[in-house]
Formats: C-alpha cells, structure tokens, sequence
C-alpha cells in the first residue's frame, strides 16, 4: 500500500502542478471577468453530470463486484461484465449527452444569476455544447480505470491526469490566436473548452492502451440478463447520488457566486485548483489506492484489517494536509499573488481568489478524510450510508451560504463548504465506527493528530516569519516572490518535520523509513 501510494502520489502530483500550470495559463489569458465565469460554469454543469451517471460514481460500484470476481478465479465473468457495462454506458451516456446538447440554450440559464447578462449567458449555453461530450468519453474512461485499479496498475491511471493538462495548455496556446474578437465577448474561451475535450479523448485512448498491458480484452457483448448488471446499478444508484452530492458542492458555489459578483465563480474555482494540489497529492492517492485493498479486506470479511487500514489513512492524510492547511492559511495573499497574478489577472482577482483560499484551507483535512471514509462505505457495498450523510451535508452547505453570502461574500459561501465538510467528517467517523464494532484506532487517531496540529502550528508561524522578512527585503518582482514564498516554505516544512519526528508520531517515521530504504536500494 505504502509503494503503491507512493508510485499514485508522485503521478498524482505531477499531474495537480501540470492542472495548476494550466489554470495559471488560463488566467493570463482570461482573468477572473465573466467569459471566464461563463466558462466556469459551462464546464462545471456536464462535469457533475458525468459525475452523477458515470465516472467516479461508476467506478466506485464496479470495482467492488468486478474485484470479487477476479478474487474467485472467475476472470471470464469479469470480462464479460466489464464488457457489458462498456456497452451499456456508450448507449446511455450517448443518448444523454445528445439530450444536454440540443437543449443547453434552456438548461444552462437556470444556472446563472442576476450578475450575467444575455450574451453571457449564450456564452455558457455555447461553451457547454463544446463540453457536453465530456460526459460520455469520461464516463467510459472511469469504466476502464476501474478495470486497471482492479489489477492494482495505478501508473496510468495516474498520469493520464498530466498528459491530460498538458495537451489542454499546448491547444489552448494553439487555438486562441485562431478566436478573434474583443475580450468581453468571450469568443477566445472557445479555445480552452475545445482543448479540454479533445485531451479527454486523449484520455481514454491512453486507458484503452494500458488494458493490453494486463492482456484485458473488451468483447462485443451485452448480457442484460447478468445478475451481477444489476448489482453495478444498484450499487451505484446511491453511490450517484452521494458522490453527485458532494461534487455539487463546487457547482453551488459557483451558483450562489454569479449572487455576489460576475467575478465570483471564477475566483472561487481558481481558489479551488491551489485548494486541490494538496488534495490530490495525498489524499486522493491514499483513498485511491486503498479502495481496491479494502475490497479485498471486505470480501474476505477481515474486519480487523479494514479498520487498521482505514486508521493509517486517516492518520496519513492528516500527517500532510494539516500543515498544507496552515500554510495556505497564513500565506494565502502570497501564493495567490505568485500562481496567478499576471496577464489579465490583475491585483482585484488576487484579492478575490485569495480571500477563496483562506477559507477552502479550513476544509482540507477534512475533505481528504471524507474521500477516505467514503471509500470504506463503497468497499463494504454499503452506499447508502455516505449517501444519506451527503445529503445532510449539502443542505448544511446550502443553509450556511445563503446566510452568509449577502454580508461576506465569496467568504460566506466557502464557510459553508467548511461547515459542510465538517459535519461530514463527524457523521461518517461516527457510522463506521458502529460498522466496526465501536472501534476505529479513535483514541490513536486523534492523539496524533493533536500532536501533527501542533508541529502545523510551528510550520505557519516560521513560514509567515521568512516570508515576511524575505518580502521586505526583495520585493515583488516574480524571481523575488518565487524566492520568498519557497523559502517560507521550505523553512516551515523543516520545523514540521523535525517536530513530528520529535514527537514521535509514527506515519512520519514511516515515510522517513520507507525514504531511506529506497535510497539504500538505489
């Protein structure tokens, strides 16, 4: 678990930066003005859908029963269920990207709010059509990621991400001088969307390739008679409807934004690309790659592994997005400044994505114990609790966000992610401890946390120091902030890390041992 975290990790973060590069292209090229909100908006609507029918929510409820079959010796039956979900998908999510695309000139309105005039809302209608497909390649995608992480082959599935991010940048850079016009009339964001579908049929075709690697051959078959057909889809009904939950948290921040200002919803989804690098770094890497285990674990019925397993992920996730949370906390004017400000983005969307930041940093540990914690629902093949919890926390969100947008603004809508995000956390910890028999490494859990919360504390406090001294000294140019922003940095992680090895906290000793013997083999 620990190699293969590791090995996901590395890929996983190569391809968050190369997401990062490509939204700090972006926002030179558009800023945070309202062809880019329409452009927000336009990409977030069929993300969710693909997220609601396909994708994450697919795989979530296949991996489990494929896993199973592949565990008896029965690899034919796995085929041709693969086989058939393939089909079946191509047929369905077809005939729903068709739906969306003919009528995007009436459903994406209801998106938008009293801050988009009618040629901004053309915009988003316009845009979504380029994007629509993305719903059908992504969710085959998601099928066939499925396959790979069931055969424990993360590699691809890890940088496809990266070649994905990048394809994006060299069209983007490509195509704009081919779109004319003013800025404000938003003709040029053409480019990025046609970018991003095209590197999603890139995508797919990489999942196809890596399937001979494992010798995985898809037939042309459709068994609607397969039981197992109907498990998947009873599986996945509330898996659907809990991962379209939670990813709808973005959507409606991006909703409740076009209330504040035109520039809202793409300030908070700037926000929300720095606020996921860390996410993606680790716990999308540990949730990810511990799914497949706790499968195995839950089909053995191994309650005791489960729970062991799902503590040290939980412990390991804290172990590096707590300190993640208190530097962005503390140096979020400055790292905004140092991604994004330049081009078209100007001090004014600095001040905007910034003010996101701080507040998406609250909720970072607890989005990555809610990934891993939702995982071990899906494993078990219990869906439905996560499901229920989600639901719960989208209406906290909601709730939170129209108490708070009118006197905070982009601020108030974010506190609501975090309450969300929180209530989550502690309703999820609280129904899988009773799936444990009332045990989950609770007491271990939170006496390391509170230690790792500590050493986070001294990580902010010497990297606000550095940076403070290092930006008085050097100034503002872009060599100087990259200087002092890294060295803050850098002197932080220094202190946090000889602070959790002073205070003994285990995973930290393991990522140090697991460091030495690869440099030992090496």
């Amino acid at each position: 678990m620990a190699r293969n975290t590791a090995i996901f990790s590395i890929a996983t973060g190569i391809s968050r930066i190369a997401g990062l590069l490509r939204e700090v292209v972006a926002a030179s090229f558009f800023g945070t003005r309202g062809p880019a909100s329409a452009f927000t908006l336009a990409f977030q609507v069929p993300n969710l859908i693909s997220n609601l029918f396909a994708n994450a929510a697919l795989s979530a409820a296949f991996v489990p029963v494929f896993t199973e079959l592949l565990q008896k010796g029965r690899r034919k039956e796995a085929v041709r269920l693969a086989s058939t979900l393939f089909w079946i998908m191509l047929i369905g999510l077809g005939a729903v990207t068709a739906f969306f695309i003919l009528t995007a000139h009436w459903v994406m309105p209801l998106f938008t709010g009293n801050h988009f005039n009618g040629a901004l809302d053309g915009l988003t209608a316009g845009l979504s059509q380029v994007l629509f497909p993305v719903v059908l390649l992504l969710g085959l995608n998601g099928l066939l990621v499925g396959v790979l992480q069931s055969y424990d082959h993360f590699t691809i599935p890890a940088i496809s991400p990266a070649v994905w991010n990048v394809v994006i940048i060299v069209l983007l850079i490509v195509l704009k001088p081919h779109f004319h016009g003013g800025y404000e009339d938003g003709n040029r964001v053409y480019a990025l969307a046609i970018a991003i579908l095209v590197a999603t049929f890139v995508q797919l075709l990489m999942a196809f390739g890596a399937l001979g690697r494992i010798d995985f051959r898809l037939q042309f078959h459709i068994d609607w008679h397969d039981p197992r057909i109907r498990q998947v889809f009873a599986l996945m009904l509330p898996v659907t409807i809990g991962l379209g939950i939670v990813n709808l948290d973005q959507l409606i921040n991006s909703v409740f934004g076009t209330l504040v200002s035109a520039e809202a919803p793409r300030a908070i989804d700037n926000a929300f690309r720095i606020y996921m690098l860390p996410q993606g770094l680790f716990s999308v890497a540990v949730a990810t790659v511990l799914f497949p285990t706790l499968s195995r674990m839950a089909a053995n019925r191994d309650v005791r592994a489960m729970r062991r397993a799902v503590g040290i992920g939980m412990r390991q996730i804290n172990l590096l997005l707590i300190p993640a949370a208190a530097f962005m906390i503390v140096l979020a004017t400055p790292i905004v400044r140092l991604v994004f400000e330049r081009g078209e983005f100007n001090a004014r969307s600095t001040h905007l994505v910034s003010v996101a930041l701080f507040w998406f940093a609250f909720s970072l540990p607890f989005g990555g114990i809610n990934l891993l914690l939702t995982r071990a629902f899906f494993a078990v093949q219990r869906p439905w609790i996560p499901t229920r919890l989600a639901a719960m926390n989208i209406v906290v969100d909601i709730v939170v966000s129209i108490g708070l947008y009118k006197p905070f603004g982009i601020a108030g809508l974010i506190i609501g992610t975090v309450a969300a995000n929180a209530v989550m956390t502690v309703l999820q910890l609280r129904r899988l401890r009773v799936g444990f028999n009332g045990r989950l490494e609770g007491a271990q859990t939170t006496m390391i946390t509170a230690r790792i919360t500590v050493a986070s504390a001294l990580l902010a406090g010497v990297s606000w120091l550095v940076w403070k001294l290092l930006d008085e000294l050097l100034g503002s140019s872009l060599p100087a902030e990259i200087a002092s922003v890294g060295l803050a940095g850098s002197a932080g992680l220094f202190v946090y890390i000889r602070a959790v090895l002073a205070m003994r906290v285990p995973e930290a000793h393991q990522v140090g041992n697991l460091i030495r013997a690869r440099l030992d083999r090496a």
